[in-house]
Parts: structure tokens; sequence; C-alpha cells
């Protein structure tokens, strides 16, 4: 109740500002359309209509030279303009080509833009704390659009980024709906796994990428709670990735791992407009793994009892012993995880205004089903409202965004992808003749009972910003920015006694509800200065601000056990045993100052300095605060005089470079502090506490230094644009945990370990326009990236408990395994080197071989070919890569679990070569090999692929069709095809059972008033 009673409070308070602004802004808009008609009630006016050849386009502007009068399309593309008879006009816009039109006295003037996709020096970055001109930035900044993000039928934001841009290697880790990605902008930085997350920034607010999940609340569903998944995709305008140091430093310590901005939708000027967008598809698992069927796994179970000297088969031993039907043959894949999945997407939105007010309001209804049998759903519903005002002299601006977004989820506990690979193929069905669950006489553990488990959670998630502007004179202008976030989850995970087999006689007095609730919020104000002046061929920028921010966190872990009945499990106060699992509640507090210099002489020779001090409250005393900074430069080398006179061809050419520090904080709070906690033991009846963790006082800063150096070309009027760019990125400091001798009575001690890892790479990108006419267009994007991750120095390695687990001068994504050498043979055993030559295997002294999990290269292929009406868009995705193989974790050949095909060609008799060894229930020798094999580099292989990862065919129906309305046909796809060498089901990430990412297709209509 309190919950609700607080959302509404917030609901009138958001409701009154909106409501305000409008009511403002409509006073406003009157008045400046009545001045506007007064002006030009005595001159001559011109009108017309503005499209592509085949749509009106909105928002083009319109100039009159002599009037120096402007005017802007509506969303029909319709304008109005001052201008005098024998004026000139000039319209530009975006993407397209800029076209003059003599007025000749004309009243009606009704022209075709030429879509420009080559012109990409004018295209405005957004970097942050100020935007810049594509030919002008001396950073490193990646960017995709609403174009790149509308055709795909995905519902988290980062999906949308994969394979689109170097140096950004996006991977999802599961298949089940509202499923996760890990994101990596140039390498991992850091020791620590979750210390590698990039800094979101959405809207100007910061956005807090840590799991608000629970693993008892999320199953072994991993990336199950995503943060990000409160994004809606349909409303993002464009995405921005900051990677190298003078993109990066003006975040200080929040921007080591890179930042991702992420801006959405605003209103536009023109005619009202309302638009609707109506998708549905289909999702399947797109390749299913080769096992054995059942004439195969029969013979390799007898085989291996007789292997074993076993001649009469064991009472359970069902498969075999003729307790099960030994001509069913089940392909398990597709009864667990065969289904298909359901995409439901409705996306409506009301934009318009006027020259200084516009206006967005959208609304987003989603909704997924899974793969699994049941009736399962993530629903996902989404509200985004912005608005736009600036006053009549222009100098007062204001935007306000706000965005809200609540989830539900209903779905299995438990992910059957392991069960599909595993269960033997004449096991039984799954079903009886009444349609109860079969346990087949007690014999069969029916994987379906898990289904009574569920996981039922509730996101709400609100994002606000509030920018005013205004503009002081002299080149000053000052801005505030107000951000505050409010994210609610309560998510429950139920196992009732009906997961159970009903023989064991099991009631309510072992159901368990494990419930999760976290609230976590946020609020930030950075009040700033800029000031731009400009003196002959010289331009100078600066800007100076400041950041105030607090979150504040509170998560409540519990566990019940043991109901009256399964009708009360989501009723904690029913538990028969209720217990607290974890209690936490924290508080996050960051200031800083930021600064930036910007030089720009003639436009061709720039600098950039940028710096800022941090301080956060998660280091002790005198390491609260640090200084980060960066300097970059670029010259624009093609508009030097005799590069023009001797090279026409070269259209656009720059170098730039830059170096620079930033620093990283992602070690959770209070980590430099003693803290306690329960000890699970009462004495006279109260609870007792014990330290978890010593006091550290010199806990301090992870610290990032970055290097770069690119190169940028476009040749022939930018026809064929290319980025080259090299790039070194050195993290010290690593905040991780320094082991301690047991005798002390903790693990390990939190602090900052002198250890550095350096990552380095090439990244090219190469953009070309093959064909460009107003009927047929083709434009192709490629991009590649060759990365290179390296533990440069770690004091003490040999004598730490990380001696296994890193190497100096590999890679720290690696693994040591055994070096498989083959089989034996004579016995058919699995045979591995003794690196010491002691005579005997063991994981300290002879897992030696060194194997790279990360990729040595990826990129992506993407073409849009354009003809009349009708768009093609398609993506390949690639990467190359080694990684766990079918052979990982792979029960011992001839035990009751299925095998991969490939295990049929095995050792049978002396002298064979297998590969796989002879099959064997319980000889001991061969389990130990079989053991070491999983853990060798015979399990690790090649993991690369191609992957069509996206496909849309879209049909603009022709307005002499559609009249007063326009409508686009969709039809899309998603991991369409993949191809590779890999055995398994899917080598994009590799996590052995768990449901990959589905091949999705879906269609769509949009329709605009």
């Amino acid at each position: 109740m309190k919950i609700i009673s607080l959302y509404k409070g917030l609901g009138v308070l958001w409701y009154t500002l909106i409501l305000s602004l409008c009511l403002s802004c409509t006073a406003s808009f009157a008045n400046t359309t009545l001045k506007y008609k007064r002006s030009i009630s005595h001159q001559f006016q011109i009108s017309g209509k503005v499209t592509n050849g085949t749509i009106p386009l909105s928002g083009v502007s319109i100039t009159s030279r002599k009037q120096r009068g402007t005017a802007v399309t509506d969303f029909d593309g319709r304008f109005t303009i001052t201008a005098s008879p024998d004026d000139i006009l000039v319209f530009t816009y975006m993407g397209y080509k800029t076209v003059t039109i003599d007025v000749a006295g004309r009243s009606t003037i009704n022209i075709s833009l030429q879509e420009n996709a080559t012109k990409l020096q004018e295209v405005k970055i957004n970097a942050g704390y100020y935007s810049v001109k594509n030919s002008e930035r001396t950073g490193s900044i990646s960017k995709i659009t609403a174009k790149d993000l509308e055709k795909q039928p995905v519902t988290n934001v980062l999906a949308t980024m994969q394979g689109r841009m170097a140096g950004v290697n996006i991977t999802q880790t599961t298949g089940m709906p509202g499923g996760g990605f890990n994101i990596e902008i140039r390498g991992q930085n850091s020791l620590r796994l979750d210390g590698n997350n990039p800094l979101y920034i959405i809207d100007g607010v910061p956005y807090s990428s840590q799991d608000i999940g629970s693993t008892y609340t999320s199953g072994n569903i991993p990336g199950q709670n995503s943060p990000l998944n409160s994004i809606n995709p349909n409303d993002v305008a464009s995405i921005e990735v900051l990677k190298d140091a003078d993109a990066t430093a003006i975040y200080g310590s929040r921007g080591a791992n890179g930042v991702v901005l992420i801006t959405t939708k605003k209103g536009k000027e023109g005619k009202t407009a309302f638009t609707t967008n109506y998708s549905s598809g289909l999702g399947q698992v797109a390749h299913f793994m080769n096992v054995m069927k059942t004439p195969e796994y029969l013979t390799m179970r007898r085989e291996a009892f007789a292997n074993d000297g076993v001649t009469e088969y064991p009472a359970d031993a069902y498969d075999v012993n003729g307790t099960w039907d030994q001509n069913r043959s089940t392909n398990w894949q597709k009864e667990l995880i065969g289904g298909t999945a359901s995409y439901t997407n409705i996306q409506s939105s009301l934009s318009g205004g006027s020259p200084l007010t516009q206006f967005l309001l959208s609304g987003n209804y989603s909704k997924e089903t899974t793969v699994f049998p049941g009736d399962f759903d993530y629903i996902k519903g989404n509200g985004h409202f912005n608005l736009n005002h600036e006053s009549d002299n222009k100098k007062f601006k204001i935007n306000f965004t706000a965005g809200y977004t609540i989830q539900r989820n209903n779905l299995p506990s438990i992910d059957f992808t392991r069960d599909a690979i595993t269960l033997v193929p004449n096991a039984p069905t799954l079903y009886d003749e009444m349609g109860n669950l079969n346990w087949e006489n007690n014999t069969f553990d029916n994987p379906l009972a898990q289904l009574e488990g569920t996981i039922k959670g509730q996101t709400q998630d609100l994002i606000a910003n509030l920018l005013l502007a205004y503009d002081l004179g002299a080149g000053f202008t000052a801005k505030t920015s107000f951000g505050y976030t409010d994210l609610r989850q309560s998510q429950n995970n139920v196992q009732p006694s009906t997961i159970y087999n009903p023989a064991y006689g099991l009631g309510s007095e072992v159901s368990a509800l494990f419930s999760n609730t976290i609230h976590r919020d946020s609020w930030i104000v950075e009040p700033q200065l800029n000031w731009n002046h400009t003196y002959g061929k010289g331009k100078i920028e600066a800007l100076a601000g400041t950041t105030f921010q607090q979150q504040n966190s509170d998560q409540l872990v519990s566990a019940g056990e043991g109901f009256a009945s399964n009708s009360l499990i989501e009723n904690p106060a029913s538990a028969a045993h209720y217990l607290i699992l974890n209690s936490d509640e924290s508080v996050y507090k960051y200031q800083a100052f930021f600064g930036r210099i910007n030089y720009n002489w003639d436009s061709k020779y720039i600098v950039n300095i940028t710096g800022r001090r941090d301080g956060s409250s998660r280091f002790g005393p005198g390491r609260q605060y640090a200084n980060f900074g960066a300097v970059g430069a670029a010259w624009l080398f093609s508009k030097e005089t005799f590069i023009q006179d001797n090279l026409g061809f070269l259209s656009f050419g720059k170098i730039r470079g830059s170096y620079g520090s930033s620093g990283n904080d992602q070690i959770g709070d209070y980590q430099y502090l003693d803290t306690y906690g329960t000890s699970g033991n009462t004495y006279q009846g109260i609870g007792g506490l014990q330290p978890t963790r010593l006091f550290n006082p010199n806990f301090g800063w992870e610290t990032n230094k970055k290097l770069e150096i690119a190169l940028e070309t476009g040749f022939w009027s930018d026809r064929i644009f290319t980025t080259v760019a090299w790039y070194r990125n050195r993290s010290s400091s690593q905040l991780v945990g320094i082991p301690l001798p047991g005798t002390t009575g903790f693990s390990e001690l939190q602090a900052n370990l002198d250890a550095e890892v350096q990552n380095s790479g090439f990244e090219f990108s190469l953009r070309t326009t093959n064909f460009q006419s107003k009927d047929f267009s083709w434009t192709t994007n490629f991009n590649l990236t060759c990365a290179q991750n390296e533990l440069l120095s770690f004091p003490g390695l040999e004598g730490s408990t990380y001696k296994n687990q890193y190497v100096i001068g590999q890679p720290i994504n690696i693994v040591k395994v055994y070096h498989y050498t083959g089989l034996n043979p004579t016995t058919g055993v699995y045979q591995f080197e003794d690196f010491n030559g002691d005579g005997k295997l063991s994981a300290a002294d002879d897992k030696k071989t060194i194997k790279s999990l990360s990729p040595k290269y990826y990129g992506g292929f993407q073409n849009q070919l354009r003809y009349g009406q009708v768009q093609l868009d398609f993506l390949f995705q690639f990467v190359k890569q080694e990684n766990f193989n079918e052979n990982y974790r792979m029960g011992m050949p001839g035990t009751m679990i299925n095998q991969p095909e490939g295990v049929i060609d095995h050792w049978q008799n002396v002298g064979d070569l297998g590969p796989y060894q002879s099959y064997s229930n319980s000889n001991s020798q061969k389990r130990a090999g079989n053991i070491r094999y999983s853990q060798s580099d015979a399990a690790i292989g090649d993991a690369s692929y191609i992957r069509l990862k996206n496909v849309s065919l879209s049909f603009d129906l022709p307005q002499n069709w559609t009249k007063k309305f326009l409508c686009k046909l969709s039809l899309q796809g998603q991991n369409l095809l993949t191809i590779s060498h890999y055995k398994g089901m899917d080598p994009e990430f590799i996590s052995t059972g768990y449901l990959p990412p589905l091949r999705v297709v879906t269609s769509s209509l949009q329709v605009t008033f």
C-alpha cells in the first residue's frame, strides 16, 4: 500500500509540472503566432512542398538569402516563407543534398531533395556535456541512430548495437525473454568481472548497470535482471559510445570502461502527427545440437556394460533393461526447447509543435512468450514524454524528458536446455494417457515437474531529466541539469511441493518461497557554464561545471519454507520457517568538478583539453578524491591548400590523437570499512554479530591511462570514408581482494593490487556509397576490430591464490587446462601431458596449457539498398574466437546420459584412435580420463562464426494510394543464419545449459496521420 501511495503522489507531481509547462508554452505559442502573422501581412509569401521523391519531408530548413527569413516544413512537407520576387531560397536537410532555388517571382515552389548519404562531416555528435561536428571531433566516438534501431525486433537496447560499432563487443547471455547482454568497450580493463561495465547516460542522467536481481530469485538464468531492459529501443533517437581518453575523461572515474550515451526521441516542429506501429512475430531455437538417437545410444550403453564386465543389467538401468520402450526415440530438444515463442509489440506516438515549443508523447506495449512448454510470458509497458520550449528572444530554453516502464515476468525457474541435450532418447513420454505428468512407475524424473516452480516479478522504473539553459550574452550560456531515477523490483521464486515426484509423499511442508525486494533511487544536479568566442579564424569553446549525485539502495532477500497449503505459498507470513538471507541498505555519494577548453584555428587545427576532479564515498579518508584529464588534437590536413591543389580526389582527411586518464570505482559501497554481519547465532535470545571485512585506509582509485592515434579519410565527395585507429589502454591499481592467511579469520582484504592490464588493438571502419540516384541507392558499412589483452605485471603472482588463474604476458580471460595428447591405443583411455614428469597428473602441476577465450577479431558488414519505396537492410556479424565446445562438462560416454553424435567414433579395439575413449559406466581410470578430458584443450575449439544478424525489408506505400496518411509495411528478422564449425548449439555465448539467442521473424505495419 505504501508503494502505491508513493507512485500516486509522484504521478500528481509529474502531471502538475507537465500541465503547467504546456499551459505556459501554449500562451507563448499564441503570442508568437500573432506577432508572426502581423509581421508578414504586407509581404510577398511563397508556399510549397518538399519531398524525397515519394514521401514528404518534415523539418526541412528553408532560408531566404535576401530577407534573412527562415521556415521549416511541417509534417506534410509544406512550408510558407516571406521573400522578395528576386530572392534565393536555400533548402537544407540532414542526410540530403542542399538545394538552391531562384524565386523568380513564383508564389509556389515544390521541390524534391536527393539523399546525400555521404555528408558525414556535418553530422553533430553527442559527446556528453557538449556536441561537436563529426569532422571536428578529436575523440573516438561511434554512433548509431533510430534508423538502425527501428529495423531490429529486439527489446533490449544493447541488442541493437551488436556488430555495428568498432571496438564494442556485445554478447547475449540467454535466449530467455528479457535476458541480458554483456558489453565490453575495448576489452577488459579490470581483473574483477563486475568492474568492466561502461557508464550509461540516458538523456544526461547516469543509469546504474548493477544487477537488480538475486541468485535466489533468478533461478539459473544469467542476465535475467538487466536494468537496461527498462529502456524501450523504440524511444531511442541515437546511441553514442565514447571510447578514448579525449571522449571519456570529462566523465572522470565513471568513464574508465567507456561511456554509452542514450538519447531518446524529442518533439519536432510541425503539424501534430500521430504514428502507430504494430508488429507481431515468432521466435525459435535456430540450431539444435546433433546428439545420439536411440539405436546409437543403446549400442553405447550395452557396450559400456560389456566393457565393465557386467552381464546382467542393474535394476536402475531402465533404458537398457527393458523397463523403458527400447524402440522409442524422442528428440528432446524439440520437446523441451523446440516450441515457438510469440512476439507482440505496439508503439504509438503523438508529436508536433511550433517553432518555439515542441512535444512528444509515446507509449509502448510488448509481450514475449517462451519456447518452453507451458504458458509463460514477459510483458513490458512504457510511457515516454518530452517537451522542448524556448522563449521569444531565443535566450531561455527548457527541455523536459521522462520515461516510465513497468515490466512483469512470469517465467519458469529452470532452463531446460541442458536436459534437452542430455536426456536419454528412449525416456518415457512427458504425459500419461490421462494428460498428467508421467513418472513411469517412479522410474522417470519428469523434467516438466520443474514448471510447477515459477519466477514471478514486477519492476517499475522512472527516469526523468529537466534541462534549463539561458543565454547570458557575450558568448556565455548557463545550464543546469536535474536528473532523477527510481527503480523498484519485487521478485518471487516459487517452489511448490508439486515439483517433486508424488511417490515421495512430500506435501506443502517442503514448499519454499524465495523473495527479492529492491529499491534504488538516485538524483543528480549538474550546473555548468559554457563560453563560445570567435575572433578572426580562431574559435574557442570553454565549459566548466560541477556534479552532485547520490544513490540510495536497499535490498531484502528472504526465504520461507513449510506452508499449510500451496495456495498460501506466496504469503511469507504463512511460512513455518522464515529466514532473512540478505538485508542491505547503502548510500553512494559522488561529487565532481569538470571542465573543457577547445581551440579551433581555421577549422584545421584543433586542440581539446578536458579535466575532472572526482570524489567518491566508496573510498577511505584521504583517498576519496582524484584528478583525471586528457588532451586531444586533430589536424584536418584536407583543408591545406597544397592538398586541395594536388589531391582533388581527397574530400576529407584528418589525423587525430589523444592521451589521458580516467578512473574506476565499481567496487561496491563500504568496501574499505570494518563491516559486521549477523552471525545467525543467538545468546540469551539476542542475535549476535560477526566481523565480515577489515578496514583498509589505503583503499583508492583504480586508474586507466588511454592512448590513441587515428586517421580519417574521405574520397570522391566522401563516397568512400574510412577510419583507422590504434589504441592502448593500461589499467592499474586493480581493485581486487588480496588473499590473507587463514589465521586472520578473513579470506581477503579489499585493496589496490599493484597489477597492470593492457588492452590494445586496431579499429577499422569503412563506409561506401556504391550507387546513388533518385530511384536507387546502395550504401555499405564495414567495421573490424583486432583486439589484444595482456596482463603486464602482477607482483607476487606465483605466491598468491591467483597463480592458477592468471599468467603474466597473457590475456586475463584465459583458462589453464591439461594438454590432451591422444588416446592410449592399447587401453583406449585419454592421455595427457605430464608437465613436471612426476608420473602423475594434478591440476596444480599439469594444467599448464593456456587458452584465451577472448575474441581475436570481430566486426560487422552492413548494407542498405533502396529502390523507390522499397528498402532492404541486412547486417552480417562475424567473430573469430575459441571457446568451450561440445566436450566441455560432457558426461562419461557409456553412462545414462545422451552424448554428442561424434562420440559414436570411439575406441573399441587395440590400435583404434577414437577420437573418443572406450565406453564405460564405472571404470575409475576412464572416469578420471573423462574428467580431465573436459578440462583439457580438447574441450576448447574454434567457436568462430559469421551470422546474418539482421534483415529488414520495408515498403512505403505511395502517398497517392494512401492520400491523407503514410503507411509502411516491414518484414524483419534477427539471428537468421549462422555459419560456423562449432558443433554446439550456438557459438555466440558459450554457456552450457542455457538457451541460446533465438531466431526471430516479425512483420509490422506503421501508420502515420
